[in-house]
């Protein structure tokens, strides 16, 4: 199993806080093509009405509803969840001073402390393919849905960053990102088969995105972020120094590729 996929390892290392997923979102802000930004973009695609019960699970750091607090309707009644308790509390606390209200709620998205046809609407942020058990997971997500309801789930395509291993690989051989593994457990590419068993109306649109990193610092922290600290342990200023190399043979710049998306299942 991958630790991006073992529910000990994110719950203890990976996501005891939001410090590494933080990481690598500050990365796609700084450095990101598309000038609207991921977190308005998918807001965008939420189809629903101005009254309505509403669920995110894996919430993260909580950016996505920080981000767009002044196109929220009133009558939301939003649900933040995480498996993780350090997490929860600092999405707590980003939004604490906020206008809109919300609940913060402990949950393990593969068993859903909700009645039946409860929610209009449930979201999950790039964390499907974090579940070892998604089948139950999306069962789950089914039930606590009401007749017509949406369900929101973004995730990204086997080639989503594939720069970084290779990156990576060059600079130590045994430092390795099995994220493109990780990620297929739910891709842009194999996600609507596995949507299917559970919905009938299923739609999926890209987000058209690359990065074109300039720093080296950034780049560093988000890869180092992506493994146990024990693994590269005094590595960090050395891995620094590789990425400056990296940017600066590369005329200034490093390209990766980005594929991000979202399916929007009822």
């Amino acid at each position: 199993m991958s630790e991006l996929s073992n529910s000990q390892y994110l719950l203890t290392k990976q996501y005891q806080n939001a410090a590494n997923l933080r990481a690598r979102i500050n990365l796609h802000k700084k450095f990101s093509t598309n000038a609207y930004g991921w977190f308005p973009w998918v807001f965008d695609h939420f189809d629903l009405p101005p009254t309505c019960k509403i669920l995110e699970l894996g919430c993260g750091p909580g950016d996505l509803w920080f981000e767009n607090t002044a196109r929220m309707p009133p009558g939301w009644q939003i649900t933040l969840s995480d498996f993780s308790a350090g997490m929860l509390e600092q999405t707590r606390h980003l939004l604490q001073d906020q206008p809109h209200s919300f609940t913060f709620e402990l949950i393990n998205a593969q068993s859903i402390p909700y009645e039946q046809d409860y929610f209009d609407a449930v979201v999950a942020n790039h964390m499907l393919y974090h579940l070892s058990d998604r089948a139950r997971a999306l069962s789950e997500i089914r039930r606590v849905l009401k007749p017509g309801g949406q369900f929101y789930a973004t995730t990204v395509g086997e080639e989503h960053m594939q720069e970084l291993s290779l990156l990576l690989r060059k600079f130590d051989d045994n430092l390795r990102i099995d994220f493109q593994k990780t990620v297929a457990g739910f891709s842009l590419e194999n996600g609507r088969a596995q949507l299917e068993t559970w919905f009938s109306n299923i739609t999926v649109r890209r987000y058209i995105d690359d990065l074109i990193i300039a720093e080296p610092l950034p780049l560093s922290d988000y890869l180092m972020s992506s493994f146990h600290p024990e693994a590269v342990k005094n590595k960090q200023d050395a891995l620094i120094a590789f990425v400056a190399s990296e940017i600066e043979q590369s005329n200034g710049s490093i390209r990766i590729t980005k594929d991000s998306g979202i399916y929007i299942a009822s």
